[in-house]
C-alpha cells in the first residue's frame, strides 16, 4: 500500500507542476507591471511630434500603471534605428516603440532593414492620425490648390514642393497625386522639418507639405498660407482649409499617424493591458487637448485593429515606392 500512496503523491505533484506551468504565463502577464521603468522609445530626436507624443503620454501612463515610465530618444534612419532597438528587446512588456508614419514606408524604402516589420514587432495601439497640409509662403501668387493644379498641368511651368525628406509620407502622397493626375510637381527633399520650413518661409520652394504639427505655427502667424490638407476630412486644427478631395481629387486620403509597438513575442495579455491603459490615457481631457494642439485626432482601437491599419499603410506606400522607383537617397 505504501508504494501506491507514493505513486499517488508523485502523480499529484506532477499535476500541480503542470497546472502551475500552464498558468504561469497569464499570471505573470496579469501581474504586470511589477517593476519600472517602462521605456517608451521615441524613434525620432527630441523636439519632433514623436517625441512630443511620447512625453505627453508618459506621465499619465506612469500614474495609471504605478511604475516609472521614461522616454528614450533613439533617432536616425527614418525611425528604423529606434524601432530595431525595440524589436530586439526582451518581450517582457517593459520596452515599447513610439513610431511615426515612416514606419509604414521603411519596409519598402530601406534596403536590409535591421528587423522584419511583420515578424519582429506587434502593434499595441494606434495613438491617432493627423492631416498633412500643403502650404505656400503668404506672398505667393498661389492662392488656392486650384492655382497649384493650373500651374502644374502639362504645358505649364510646373510647381516645386518641399518635404521633410525623400521617401517621407509627404513625398509619397504628392507623388501619388502627381501621377494620378499627370501634374508636374517637382520634389525638393530637405533633411527634416526645420530646413523645410526655413526655405518655405523664405519662398525658396513654391509649396511645402508637412504635418499640421510642423506647419500650423507658421500658418497661425500669417507667414504661410494653407492650401489643402491631405486627409479625407478637414482637420479640426485647420477647419477652414479644404481637403484635396474637395479640391478635385475624390477619395484622396494620406494621413500622418502615430502608433505604439512592442516586440513580437510580448504576451498578449500585456499587449491588451497596455492598449487599454493607452486608450484610457488618450481619453483624458489633458492628453486629448495636448495632442489636438499637435494636430492629432486620437484613436481608440484594439491591438488587432491597429495592426491591420499599419499593414494597410505598408501595402499602400510600398506600391507607390515601387511604381515610382523612389529611393531614400534621392
Amino acid at each position: 500500500m505504501d508504494w501506491i500512496r507514493q505513486c499517488r503523491t508523485i502523480v499529484s505533484g506532477v499535476a500541480v507542476m503542470a497546472l502551475f506551468a500552464l498558468s504561469a504565463g497569464p499570471a505573470q502577464a496579469q501581474a504586470w507591471p511589477q517593476r519600472g521603468p517602462i521605456k517608451l522609445v521615441a524613434v525620432f530626436p527630441p523636439g519632433g511630434s514623436v517625441d512630443q507624443v511620447a512625453r505627453i503620454l508618459a506621465p499619465v501612463l506612469q500614474q495609471r500603471l504605478g511604475q516609472a515610465v521614461v522616454v528614450d530618444n533613439k533617432g536616425g534612419a527614418s525611425g528604423s534605428i529606434g524601432t530595431a532597438a525595440v524589436a530586439t528587446s526582451p518581450p517582457d512588456g517593459y520596452t515599447y516603440a513610439v513610431v511615426f508614419d515612416t514606419h509604414g514606408v521603411n519596409p519598402s524604402l530601406i534596403p536590409a532593414l535591421p528587423y522584419d516589420t511583420a515578424k519582429d514587432l506587434t502593434a499595441v495601439a494606434l495613438i491617432g492620425t493627423g492631416a498633412m497640409v500643403v502650404t505656400t509662403v503668404a506672398t505667393s501668387p498661389l492662392r488656392t490648390f486650384a492655382d497649384v493644379v493650373a500651374a502644374a498641368k502639362p504645358g505649364g511651368k510646373g510647381v516645386t514642393y518641399g518635404s521633410i525628406g525623400s521617401g517621407s509620407l509627404g513625398h509619397l502622397a504628392m507623388t501619388l497625386l502627381a501621377k494620378s493626375s499627370q501634374l508636374d510637381l517637382v520634389h525638393v527633399p530637405y533633411k527634416g522639418g526645420g530646413p523645410l520650413m526655413n526655405d518655405a518661409l523664405a519662398g525658396h520652394v513654391q509649396t511645402a507639405v508637412g504635418s499640421v504639427f510642423l506647419s500650423k505655427p507658421h500658418i497661425d502667424s500669417g507667414r504661410l498660407r494653407a492650401l489643402a490638407v491631405t486627409t479625407s476630412k478637414r482637420s479640426a486644427s485647420l477647419p477652414d482649409v479644404p481637403t484635396l478631395a474637395e479640391s478635385g481629387f475624390a477619395g484622396f486620403d494620406a494621413p500622418a499617424w502615430w502608433a505604439v509597438l512592442a516586440p513580437a513575442k510580448t504576451p498578449p495579455e500585456i499587449v491588451k493591458r497596455m492598449n487599454e491603459e493607452l486608450n484610457a490615457a488618450l481619453k483624458t481631457p489633458e492628453v486629448a487637448a495636448k495632442l489636438a494642439a499637435q494636430g492629432i485626432a486620437t484613436s481608440d482601437v484594439t491591438p488587432a485593429a491597429a495592426q491591420a491599419f499599419i499593414e494597410r499603410q505598408i501595402d499602400t506606400w510600398a506600391t507607390v515606392v515601387k511604381a515610382n522607383g523612389i529611393k531614400a537617397d534621392q
